[in-house]
């Protein structure tokens, strides 16, 4: 009896010290929150986000991050098959968050009206929110089409959520070639001076940065041209600083659809920039199937994370599913690589990050950074046996606008691959989405280079609708795989694929 007791204690000592520890481990995994991207993001209350063209402010230990809902965005939110071209202004909403991952609905800080009054506007869009301590007011900036005019709007709070009041229009900004803004984002400094980023509002060829009014930031003042760009408008302008280095960011002029996302440089804000370059990592699948929308600088107490936030318009564009996808930054001296990540693991409090658990490592895998009818498709590889590429993107997949086909018109062999490196070695499995006439000598959807056996599934025989095919218990021990999908085949013989993932156990 007194072994047991001994035995019963023993067991409660272990019991208290394991608890002890579970909870020492979820108090720190508790501070690190998961975020994950390809989905339509909901708030604490399970509804869905509804914030493009936004701005993140911090106030103390709260983020707020202000952004549109527009009329397309709930239609699409609800049937996510075909792009729409609503852009009714329907609010400006209001969301909190501690940890920048759980993101709880505050307010609709401006709601828009359908009487002729001035928020029946015909565009809102391109916000950010600043706090001027000399009028404890918050001041919001948007750019503005409607009743009271066009140009850049002000509206003001006495509270980050609070309703915004409007103030005025501001149509013209000194030193601007033309009226209005074609892009544009709020960039706070680390002194707190406030500074409005913004393309011209035709061609948007030229980049400006222009200073808030001190007394009470109700004014854009005079603007400083600091880059051109010869090769076509730069769009989708937003603005970041680290290490004392200044980056101004901006896409492509592809109007709702993806980009790669072009970069600048200075250590003044108002210049010399430095020449411009596309950002690394943006190339493969046009920065995650986004454009550039707001940057958020994570400061904790182990480092600094920048959190490049892209916009995916969906809703306009028909590109996929989410409307916001947030990636980190790494940078290599003061050349910054985006991480174009799936999912990952974000630590506000400490300024850190890490790759998640479900992260797909696969590029491009829907398809839908093209934007038009292509051969060769970002992040992928093609190679075929006759003159005309069997391989291009197609309308109709799985999810978004596009998927690829493999067809000719004669017999042909073709594959379309893509090879995945810098992976951590482990357990993977491969999925896709796939349709197929049958027929074929072989369709295959394969993995191999991983360090192990070619992996096949094969796909020639019919499938007449979408159908998901797992390939399993793909042990990596090089650091690296390639995936793809391989045919030969008669004469008007196809396959479809769409949304691959290529996932760690």
């Amino acid at each position: 009896m007194r072994n047991q007791v001994k035995l019963f204690t023993l067991l409660q000592c272990f019991l208290l010290l394991f608890t002890a520890a579970f909870s020492l481990g979820a108090t720190a995994s508790a501070s690190s929150q998961t975020l994950t991207n390809d989905v339509f993001w909901k708030d604490t209350s399970n509804n869905p986000i509804y914030s493009q063209g936004g701005h993140v402010l911090k106030v103390g230990s709260t983020y707020y991050w202000y952004g549109v809902k527009y009329g397309g965005a709930v239609t699409y939110y609800n049937n996510p098959t075909a792009k729409n071209s609503d852009t009714s202004f329907s609010a400006v909403t209001c969301y909190s968050s501690t940890d920048l991952v759980h993101w709880t609905f505050q307010n609709n800080v401006i709601t828009g009206a359908t009487n002729g009054s001035t928020w029946d506007a015909d565009w809102v869009g391109r916000l950010g929110v600043v706090y001027n301590s000399t009028t404890q007011k918050y001041v919001l900036l948007t750019q503005y089409a409607g009743p009271a005019g066009s140009g850049v709007a002000f509206a003001t709070s006495s509270t980050p959520t609070g309703t915004f009041t409007f103030d005025h229009v501001q149509a013209n900004i000194t030193n601007v070639v033309t009226a209005g803004t074609g892009d544009q984002t709020i960039f706070i400094d680390t002194d707190g001076k406030p500074y409005l980023v913004f393309s011209n509002a035709q061609g948007r060829s030229h980049l400006y940065v222009a200073p808030l009014r001190t007394s009470d930031y109700l004014n854009i003042e005079p603007a400083t041209n600091v880059f051109n760009s010869s090769l076509g408008g730069r769009e989708g302008n937003a603005m970041f600083k680290y290490n004392g280095v200044y980056y101004l960011a901006s896409s492509d002029l592809h109007g709702w659809n993806a980009s790669h996302a072009y970069y600048i440089t200075a250590t003044n804000i108002l210049g010399p920039y430095s020449s411009e370059a596309v950002m690394n990592n943006t190339d493969a699948d046009f920065s995650h199937v986004t454009q550039t929308g707001l940057f958020v600088s994570v400061q904790g107490t182990s480092g600094t994370t920048i959190l490049f936030g892209g916009d995916r318009w969906s809703d306009f564009a028909g590109n996929g599913i989410g409307y916001n996808q947030w990636m980190p930054i790494s940078f290599s001296g003061t050349t910054p690589t985006l991480n174009s990540l799936s999912q990952f693991n974000l630590d506000a409090a400490a300024g850190t990050w890490t790759v998640g658990s479900g992260n797909n490592y696969a590029r491009n895998p829907s398809y839908e950074a093209d934007r038009v009818s292509q051969i060769v498709l970002a992040g992928w590889t093609n190679w075929k046996n006759v003159t005309t590429d069997p391989n291009s993107n197609i309308a109709g997949g799985h999810t978004g606008r596009w998927a690829l086909q493999q067809k000719s018109s004669a017999a042909y062999s073709a594959s379309s691959y893509q090879t995945l490196t810098n992976l951590p070695n482990g357990t993977y499995t491969l999925k896709a989405w796939v349709q197929s006439s049958g027929g074929q000598t072989t369709a295959q959807i394969y993995v191999k280079n991983y360090g192990g056996t070619e992996k096949d599934y094969a796909i020639n025989t019919a499938i007449g609708s979408w159908t998901q095919i797992t390939i399993s218990n793909i042990s990596v021990t090089n650091g690296s795989a390639q995936i793809g999908v391989y045919s030969v085949a008669n004469a008007n013989n196809w396959v479809k694929v769409d949304d691959w993932t290529f996932i760690k156990n």
